[in-house]
């Protein structure tokens, strides 16, 4: 108990490891655990029925677990879920899942979260993703590992973005973003592949040409989806290393809906 400052405010319910850190003015409610090593800073809140990992580190003046901005929501016992080694700077707000959907939020380990982030209710983020200041997520959002989201991207509810993309600075995303793939705009529209970042995660020059040509088939040859689809299942021949990357994108493709669509 050293290490909770005295005027945090913490329910006698809540399961802090005993090398938890909190920080002046926060308050913890009594649906709350937090994992070994975690820091949470001044003038947070953390409430709901929260679950946080190991050894994250979040920042003064966050709310961590308040219920979904959701008309509907009327008590379910919803939850959030946050991994282990997770970076949260300042004024972010992560809301609860909702009974709508399958009641969670969830945030994986490993990711890099800046200031202003809104995380909405029922969102589900993997792991090793970077989101710059003010990228805002509405409800539903699924976000595959290894994404950068750019400063004020916006994100629609039911968004799916897939690994390995990123957007640039505020971007307003309507349809799904495939894996691989950096757009721009308002709204986005695919610019390229994400190339650098791929070499910097050690793909090599057979699995980037795969990507290379994913994307050709994708933006660059005319075809309809279905058509760029049975294009890209023609790569795992060609190049059998890229078969999981190829397997990433037929998945992903599958699942969007011609409501939704993918970032053109």
């Amino acid at each position: 108990m050293s290490l909770i400052h005295p005027t945090a405010l913490i329910d006698p319910k809540a399961e802090l490891d005993s090398s938890v850190s909190v920080g002046p003015y926060t308050v913890v409610g009594p649906h709350v655990k937090v994992g070994a090593g975690t820091t949470i800073g001044a003038h947070c809140v953390v409430e709901g029925h929260t679950t946080i990992g190991r050894d994250n580190r979040i920042f003064q003046f966050n709310s961590i677990g308040a219920i979904p901005q959701d008309k509907k929501y009327a008590g379910e016992p919803c939850e959030l879920r946050i991994g282990d080694r997770n970076t949260v700077r300042e004024f972010c707000t992560f809301n609860i899942g909702s009974p709508g959907d399958s009641g969670i939020t969830s945030v994986g380990n490993d990711n890099w979260i800046m200031a202003y982030v809104h995380l909405a209710h029922d969102c589900i983020v993997g792991d090793h993703t970077i989101f710059a200041n003010n990228s805002q997520l509405a409800g539903h959002v699924q976000v595959d590992d290894w994404v950068i989201l750019g400063g004020f991207t916006v994100v629609h509810q039911f968004v799916r973005i897939g690994a390995h993309s990123m957007t640039a600075m505020c971007s307003l995303l309507f349809a799904d973003l495939p894996p691989f793939v950096m757009c721009q705009g308002q709204p986005a529209q695919a610019r390229s592949m994400n190339f650098e970042g791929l070499r910097r995660r050690g793909f090599g020059p057979e699995r980037i040409a795969a990507v290379k040509a994913m994307h050709k088939a994708l933006y660059r040859d005319g075809l309809t989806l279905e058509q760029a689809r049975a294009q890209i299942a023609t790569l795992t021949n060609k190049t059998p290393e890229a078969a999981p990357d190829v397997a990433m994108m037929l998945d992903f493709l599958a699942h969007t809906t011609p409501q939704r669509g993918i970032v053109r």
